[in-house]
């Protein structure tokens, strides 16, 4: 994650969304005398956003953790989705 100044923002500000959209990498932009902010792209948000939702019930946190782990130790099963 890269940090700019606040100056350098305001004046590049086209070119630091651009930034943010094509490197789906979010930006600090840092103040003097206040707290530092971040800009991300809405993808990204949301994407934030749905992670927190889903890691908000213990259990389906469990799940999903004990998912990842078993893909990090090739534990898991691929299979095809079904057309309804």
């Amino acid at each position: 994650m890269s940090t700019i100044t606040y100056s350098d923002a305001r004046k590049n500000f086209k070119k630091v969304l651009d930034q943010v959209h094509e490197n789906s990498e979010a930006i600090v932009i840092s103040r003097k005398n206040s707290e530092n902010a971040v800009i991300m792209s809405e993808q990204e948000y949301e994407s934030l956003m749905e992670t927190i939702y889903l890691l908000r019930s213990p259990k389906n946190a469990e799940r999903l953790l004990e998912s990842i782990k078993q893909i990090e130790n090739n534990d898991a099963t691929e299979r095809e989705l079904m057309n309804e």
